[in-house]
């Protein structure tokens, strides 16, 4: 769960939760970055066409359970978002900023490739992700791109303005 932010002149993303299915994973990105990390039980398989993808978190004392389940698919050819677009807005993201305790913001900047988007179908069996972080989506279908994997590179956490 993020949403889009800017600090200054920098536009960059703000995590609400992110899900991992290793433990390491999540204590690593805690410690080092301050992200909303939780463990989960994950599942992706890859059946013709379509990706099946699954995770549960379960609750604990800190955190609420979250789950999503869903079957997605690329329904046409890649594209590169320009500038200006819907798209670019939504993915060309090159900083992550996080808050600390103390109120003060971090950021991490990213270098990547540009996504391969592709315009994509899916079914949603369960969404519970926005839910556990208090956040009510809107009802209507979701905006929905696939991109095949782009290998990102991050900084270290720098404070942010």
């Amino acid at each position: 769960m993020r949403t889009y932010v800017r600090v200054g002149d920098r536009p960059g993303v703000y995590f609400f939760s992110l899900d991992a299915g290793s433990r390491l994973a999540v204590w690593g990105a805690r410690t080092f970055f301050r992200l909303p990390y939780h463990h989960a039980e994950m599942d992706v398989r890859v059946e013709g066409e379509w990706v099946r993808y699954r995770s549960r978190r379960r609750a604990s004392d800190r955190e609420a359970s979250a789950g999503f389940r869903a079957r997605y698919r690329p329904t046409g050819p890649a594209f590169a978002a320009v500038p200006g677009t819907l798209e670019h807005f939504l993915t060309e993201r090159y900083c992550l900023f996080t808050v600390l305790r103390s109120r003060r913001v971090l950021r991490v900047d990213i270098d990547h490739a540009p996504w391969p988007l592709q315009p994509a179908q899916a079914e949603i069996e369960t969404n519970t992700m926005a839910a556990a972080s208090g956040i009510a989506l809107p009802d209507r279908p979701p905006l929905l791109h696939f991109a095949r994997r782009v290998d990102v590179v991050n900084g270290l956490p720098v404070r942010a303005g």
